[in-house]
């Protein structure tokens, strides 16, 4: 039965509270959330739990840890050993303390599964019920070996949390030098006699021994050496582990980006040497273009996409905007199927939905956060206004503007030593196009390489920038050039920020792709 239009402010007040009070939920990945995930595209949940490493990508937002809870509910549910880790936790950690730290939580989530998960009988309905909403079919563990494994492993755990404290030393290398010098004294003279002048000289020939003691100090990390020396009891905890499951382990290290870009792939390679032929599968979560998981080196560090992982990319994009369009839309359907009888068709006008999708650039929890934000907007001003009672495209345009700084606030956090530099890009990205082509969608060759490609690559991956169109062709001039499309965040011109003859053009219709094929538009990073 559909709700009677009346304005929001009235409409079902207590659903609507509930409403956002459920968005503020889900806007954070949770265990407890797992069970409202929705695939943004066929078969994605089943290559994250399959017996293969994976690097998931995505955009801040995207749900990459929506996907991962999801992958760690399910393989809990079959009784395959998880960990789950954030790695948010080890922002500013230095290496190699970063990676014993890794380690020891990573050790100590399986150890919290082996004493819960693996050995409660699924009789125990309100354990499994209030956790992951059904009850596995597989039998538990055997808990006289499980209960072995988790000593050992509690005994390696402190292991490693003493050396996490112990000081860091190096090694000084003393050489010692022994050389034999030789020198020779000269002693001349000048005698004169009856037959005349004579001369004689005496040379005598000293031999000297010399001794020099070199220091060089080349440091050797303690820490790193035990990491080394240890490797091997780490894999046979994972294999042991692998004949009590009976199956395959896996440990998911979410937000990888939050570690220092330089240390990254000498943890996944730590981890990858452990995972090797040990049952032991690996999904990682990160945000692409602030990440290193492979190192081109002698040896090579880390792992190498296509050949050690397979790629999950989670990003949408504007260029695909039916998908996105049918993705959030579910997301948003799926939400009130808990806030009945409320429904997207009784709170929003046709025009506002699309507009939300552009705002939100295809990121779900922009697009959950400015939902929000439309919400109180159309609230406040009540169905008095000209606007009507149901949220529409102003009010999204007002909510994305209030939402900005939250945008502006992860980036200052995501970008971290790299914020100057990409602020500076993107503030030259925002006056080419509010002042000089007047339009919100710009153009980039497709061979731009250097600082200005990185930037944008960077940009687009804090959501400021998003993908529009892989290949565009001018409708004049340039001849056989290809050029990309993307759009600037709608926070840039909207509201406060509204842009006197500013064209903004409408990624939902069908014309869009004729409309941005203007030599007008090509950006170059000046």
């Amino acid at each position: 039965m559909a709700v009677k239009k009346t304005e929001i402010s009235q409409l079902n007040s207590e659903k609507v509270d509930e409403l956002l009070v459920l968005c503020e939920e889900v806007m954070r990945a949770t265990p407890e959330g797992a069970h409202r995930f929705i695939e943004p595209a066929p078969g994605v949940l089943a290559r994250a739990k399959s017996k293969q490493h994976n690097i998931v990508f995505g955009r801040r937002g995207s749900g990459k840890s929506s996907l991962l809870r999801k992958v760690a509910a399910d393989l809990t549910i079959d009784r395959r050993p998880i960990a789950f880790v954030d790695m948010e936790t080890f922002k500013g950690h230095s290496y190699p303390d970063v990676l014993i730290s890794v380690l020891i939580k990573s050790l100590q989530e399986f150890n919290t599964w082996l004493g819960e998960a693996a050995v409660t009988p699924a009789t125990k309905v309100s354990f499994w019920k209030k956790l992951f909403g059904t009850t596995p079919n597989r039998p538990p563990f055997n808990k006289a070996k499980t209960g072995n494994l988790t000593r050992e492993l509690g005994s390696v755990i402190r292991d490693l949390e003493g050396q996490l404290r112990a000081p860091e030393s190096s090694q000084n290398q003393v050489k010692q030098v022994h050389s034999n010098e030789q020198s020779e004294d000269v002693e001349a003279g000048v005698s004169a006699g009856f037959s005349g002048i004579g001369a004689e000289a005496k040379v005598n020939a000293n031999d000297k021994q010399i001794e020099t003691i070199e220091v060089s100090s080349a440091y050797i990390s303690h820490k790193v050496e035990y990491l080394h020396q240890n490797i091997l009891k780490f894999q046979n905890f994972f294999k042991e582990l692998s004949r009590i499951s009976d199956g395959s382990s896996f440990l998911i290290l979410d937000d990888l980006y939050h570690i220092r870009k330089s240390d990254q792939a000498k943890v996944i390679d730590y981890f990858h040497r452990i995972a090797k032929g040990n049952g032991l599968w690996l999904k990682i979560g990160t945000i692409k273009h602030r990440s290193q998981w492979y190192q081109h080196s002698d040896p090579p560090i880390g792992m190498k996409l296509g050949d050690d992982a397979k790629e999950i990319n989670l990003d949408i994009s504007l260029e695909k905007f039916e998908i996105a369009r049918t993705f959030l839309r579910s997301i948003l359907t799926n939400l009130m199927t808990e806030t009945h009888p409320l429904t997207i068709k009784d709170l929003m006008n046709p025009t506002a939905i699309d507009r939300l999708i552009i705002a939100s650039g295809g990121v779900t929890r922009d697009f959950i956060g400015i939902f929000s934000g439309s919400v109180s907007q159309a609230r406040n001003r009540g169905a008095a206004h000209h606007r009507g009672p149901k949220i529409g495209a102003e009010d999204v345009n007002l909510a994305t503007g209030d939402y900005d700084p939250i945008k502006r606030e992860e980036f200052k956090l995501d970008a971290d030593s790299d914020r100057v530099v990409l602020e500076e890009a993107f503030q030259k990205v925002v006056v080419f196009c509010t002042q000089k082509s007047k339009c919100n969608v710009f153009l980039i060759s497709q061979k731009l390489t250097g600082e200005t490609r990185d930037a944008i690559d960077q940009l687009i991956d804090l959501r400021l920038i998003h993908p529009v169109k892989s290949r565009v062709t001018l409708k004049r001039g340039a001849e056989g050039k290809l050029f990309e499309a993307y759009m600037l965040d709608l926070s840039q011109y909207t509201a406060a920020r509204k842009v006197h003859e500013f064209q903004i053009v409408d990624l939902s219709a069908n014309d869009k792709d004729e409309t941005i094929r203007k030599s007008s538009l090509i950006y170059g990073g000046q």
